[in-house]
């Protein structure tokens, strides 16, 4: 699902129009990113939890040369999942 189906399915599932559920869910994915950037953790009940995870520095390879290249530390969205959507996801038929 993309952005544009999910502001469709809101609108059509809550009476909003387009233009209004187009600013909610905006203003829910702007909100979880200020507090992924604050260092937060954002955790969303039945459906799961985002973080932010460190990564070193390292060396890496350039796959095209096979040169070495350095890679800066940097910040990394990370989500786990709840487990009800594990148990959806694994549900035997």
């Amino acid at each position: 699902m993309i952005k544009s189906e999910l502001v469709a399915k809101l609108a059509e599932q809550t009476n909003l129009s387009k233009s209004d559920s187009e600013r909610i869910v905006s203003t829910v994915f702007d909100e979880i990113t200020k507090a992924l950037i604050a260092g937060n953790r954002v955790e969303l009940r039945g459906f799961g939890v985002l973080s932010v995870r460190e990564r070193k520095a390292r060396q890496g390879r350039n796959p095209k040369t096979g040169a070495k290249v350095s890679v800066n530390a940097k910040r990394v969205p990370f989500f786990k999942a709840g487990k009800s959507i594990n148990d959806a996801l694994n549900k035997k038929a």
